[in-house]
């Protein structure tokens, strides 16, 4: 077996699952292009740039690998474990210690960009009912005007970790085929219902689809656990059959029946995301893992999460209140906003994770973190194990690799 497959396939079984820092980085990154390359080409989904720029209209399905990433990633620990969960109520502390620290700061930001520099495009000042709904994350349910145009995201996975052990269970009872064939059955159907029936068309807010893909990533999951046989598989040849053939129809079709067939064509680009994850859990391909999993990459995975949280508001500025002024609509305004842009969004996210991301990762628990507060105010090390200290639980295998997760 190739050293290097065999280097991965260990940390894999160690916990740690290398290269999917790495997609998470990129995926993030790629949504940061993607809101520079809206800015400065109106018109989407008509594609108003140039040919070489057209990959950049597409940032929506950046969301959707998240999406299949995030169920993954929150499977491996159970996969290893009989698809049990482990705990409700400590599955929830986890969800909800991830993401809310980060969150409700990155919201406070936003408002205030949004209050004193500009507000988001075709967006209004955001309102009271803005701060309520979107603190409550329910911005995918009752609409207002928002102040962070990436945030309608991150309401629909933390809806989906509720679902996520109704996922388990059915998987553990019925199997990986059928949990997925139902749950896919249950939206295709919400997806033909919804051009007739107005009840079901409100459904569609809640990006029904992304459960789709949040359940082929819990089933891709179980590969970490599967026999050897299973795991020599070509994964990575797989994944790439299921994608040529949505990326040809994506091609053939255009971007603007493209754009209003989302629904669908996530769908379809789901079972590629979720080979590839396979395909990466199991080593392979080496070369692609070994580039995904250099320290610049695997750093910008670290806090993806703040990237995703902090960057349109910034983006937003640089393009309206700096290069607007300056350069028109067009590749120039575009090459401008993203050599201002995108060093501004990585500064800030990195210190914005230093802050309120990587503490709460580092440190489970308000115990743990208050003692690491402590013992960084007074200038003294760190409780040892056995007292304060112990507060703080060795971060376990799906949390290693966990980004928005």
């Amino acid at each position: 077996m190739d050293q290097s497959v065999q280097s991965v396939k260990s940390a894999g079984m160690a916990g740690r699952l290398a290269g999917l820092d790495g997609i998470r980085g990129l995926a993030a990154l790629f949504v940061v292009l993607h809101h520079c390359w809206l800015l400065s080409y109106p018109g989407f989904p008509v594609n108003t740039g140039p040919a070489w720029t057209a990959w950049l209209m597409y940032g929506h399905f950046a969301v959707g690998v998240f999406i299949v990433l995030s169920g993954f990633s929150l499977a491996v620990a159970p996969a290893r474990n009989g698809w049990r969960l482990g705990g409700g109520r400590r599955f929830a502390h986890r969800r909800l210690w991830r993401i809310l620290p980060p969150y409700w700061p990155a919201l406070i930001f936003s408002l205030v960009i949004a209050w004193t520099l500009v507000p988001q495009p075709g967006e209004g000042a955001p309102t009271a009912k803005s701060v309520l709904i979107y603190g409550l994350l329910l911005q995918d349910v009752f609409g207002s005007p928002s102040p962070n145009g990436a945030m309608w995201s991150i309401a629909v996975e933390a809806q989906l970790y509720l679902v996520f052990p109704l996922l388990l269970l059915a998987l553990r009872k019925a199997g990986a085929i059928a949990m997925l064939a139902g749950v896919t059955a249950i939206v295709a159907a919400v997806g033909v219902l919804a051009p007739h029936v107005a009840a079901v068309d409100a459904l569609m807010r809640l990006t029904p689809q992304f459960a789709v893909l949040f359940a082929i990533g819990v089933v891709a999951a179980g590969v970490v656990a599967a026999a050897e046989r299973a795991r020599r598989l070509p994964w990575q040849w797989l994944a790439l059959l299921a994608f040529l053939p949505v990326l040809l129809l994506i091609v053939m079709r255009g971007s603007v029946w493209t754009a209003g067939n989302f629904f669908w064509v996530d769908l379809l680009l789901g079972p590629a995301a979720g080979l590839l994850l396979a395909a990466i859990a199991t080593g392979r391909p080496a070369l692609l893992i070994r580039l995904l999993d250099t320290r610049p990459i695997r750093g910008l995975g670290s806090f993806s999460y703040s990237l995703y949280l902090t960057h349109a508001p910034l983006v937003v500025v640089v393009s309206q209140l700096i290069v607007a002024p300056r350069v028109g609509p067009g590749t120039g305004m575009f090459l401008a906003t993203l050599a201002l842009a995108v060093p501004l969004t990585l500064v800030v996210a990195r210190g914005f994770a230093a802050l309120f991301e990587l503490p709460f990762q580092r440190h489970r628990d308000w115990p743990a973190l208050r003692a690491a507060i402590a013992a960084r105010l007074s200038r003294t090390p760190a409780a040892p194990r056995g007292t304060a200290g112990a507060h703080r639980r060795p971060a376990e295998p799906e949390e290693l690799h966990a980004g928005r997760e």
